[in-house]
């Protein structure tokens, strides 16, 4: 009985079929255009954007509180509140410059290899449908998160230089320089190294999260200032110590817990890729901590917080431009080099030369930046559990490439910063006066103080 009734059902389906096919066939040929046009808009993945999401609020936290209250640790009690400020609005100054024009002038679209144009000046064309596409074909995500993403970092970058020459700056100088310092000198290093037009990405250089563009950028320019504006009163006679190590630490491990925000999301999607820069994050910056404090007991007799903290530091920077790209071994043996090398300069170089670097903004992102930058081109090779290299590319050629990157980088930042602060100090003036250093710049610049006895 069920197999007459369904097999009527089928006759009948079979004529409904028969019937309807040519009003089938010109709905399936109406929608083919819409199906062909919807194909063609990438749709950004959701698990990707989430990701994100997150990795651009852990770099945020890098900035405050994190490197505030690093540096805030390691100036004197009466200037605590002066760093906290520079930060502070520095970022802020960044931030509102970076939608107005600086994402334009990074990736901005111009086939330009030293800058991006002025096509996405105040956003222009960045809406909640258009995306950005990551390394992965088909992995797209909205391009609101990218300019988010790359918005903390030219606002932690500028933020770095501020431990170079705390304690004796003037606000309006700091503030004024870092947005010069930003227009002038990151974004068009930014675009450089990571936009597809960009001389130095042409090259085929390696640098995964920023390692010329963020580190060394920042210690040069730090260097530079930390000469032009020069030593705080009392250098080398007065005690200088940082008022609170505590704070210091709070400061680095929020620096590290915000790092692989800054390394992972530069994969710029949640893929192994991410997790392998997790995992190097994690290991160089503990064998960089093990490192220093080897190289102090056997220099000092003793390992101190500092020189842990210091390693910790110099451990992420050297990782940085490796973090995707390097594998796990690679990246410990990176760690164990980069803090001899940091140390050498803050112990041995700074001292003979004599320059007053308060938070060593030079010889641990300046040092260890360059160091990871050179490293990234050796580590990179599979032999030694790296990525590889491009087609054709051998070791000693990556290893070139990576120079001129560095050269590069040294000499537009290096030319550049003098520039600006001749130009800052023609303005403003670049140093408060000694009656203001001695008395502290939380008081003398901001009218208050970051302790109260």
């Amino acid at each position: 009985m069920q197999f007459k009734t369904f097999s009527t059902l089928g006759r009948v389906g079979a004529a409904a079929s028969a019937l309807l096919a040519p009003a089938v066939a010109f709905a399936q040929e109406a929608a083919a255009p819409a199906a062909t046009a919807a194909a063609a808009t990438p749709v950004p993945d959701k698990a990707d954007t989430a990701f994100m999401f997150i990795c651009t609020l852990l770099v945020f936290f890098m900035i405050m509180p994190g490197i505030a209250l690093f540096y805030g640790g390691l100036v004197r009690t009466k200037n605590m509140l002066s760093v906290l400020m520079q930060c502070t609005v520095v970022a802020a100054a960044v931030m509102l410059i970076w939608v107005t024009y600086g994402y334009s002038f990074a990736f901005g679209g111009s086939t330009s290899a030293f800058w991006g144009g002025t096509a996405k000046m105040f956003l222009s064309g960045v809406t909640v449908d258009s995306t950005a596409a990551t390394f992965s074909d088909g992995v797209v995500i909205p391009e609101f998160i990218f300019v988010m993403f790359q918005m903390t970092f030219a606002a932690l970058t500028p933020a770095l230089i501020v431990g170079a020459f705390a304690e004796r700056i003037k606000f309006s100088a700091a503030v004024l320089f870092c947005i010069l310092w930003v227009t002038f000198v990151y974004f068009p290093i930014a675009h450089m190294v990571w936009d597809a037009n960009g001389l130095i990405f042409g090259w085929g250089a390696l640098d995964f999260a920023g390692g010329t563009v963020v580190h060394i950028n920042a210690g040069l320019a730090g260097l530079i200032g930390a000469i032009m504006v020069g030593k705080r009163t009392g250098f080398g006679k007065d005690m200088m110590a940082p008022h609170s190590m505590t704070l210091t630490l709070v400061g680095a491990a929020m620096l590290w817990f915000g790092w692989f925000g800054f390394n992972a999301g530069s994969n710029l999607e949640a893929s192994g890729g991410a997790m392998l820069a997790t995992v190097n994050t994690f290991v160089a910056t503990a064998a960089a901590i093990l490192s220093w404090c080897i190289v102090e007991t056997f220099t000092r007799g003793k390992a101190s917080l500092l020189g842990a903290v210091s390693g910790m530091i110099a451990g992420l920077v050297a990782i940085t431009p490796a973090a995707g790209i390097a594998g796990p071994m690679g990246a410990i043996i990176m760690g164990l080099i980069v803090s001899p090398l940091c140390y050498f300069f803050v112990a041995v170089v700074k001292n003979k030369f004599g320059y007053d670097d308060t938070a060593d903004v030079f010889g641990v992102h300046g040092i260890g930046g360059l160091f990871g930058a050179l490293a990234t081109g050796i580590f990179a090779s599979s032999s030694l559990g790296g990525i590889g290299y491009a087609d054709g590319v051998t070791m000693g050629g990556q290893f070139m490439t990576q120079l001129y990157a560095v050269l590069v980088t040294i000499a537009w930042c290096g030319i550049g910063s003098f520039v600006l602060y001749k130009i800052v100090d023609l303005i403003v003036g670049l140093r408060v006066t000694v009656e203001a250093e001695r008395e502290g710049l939380d008081l003398a610049s901001h009218g208050e103080a970051a302790y109260h006895n």
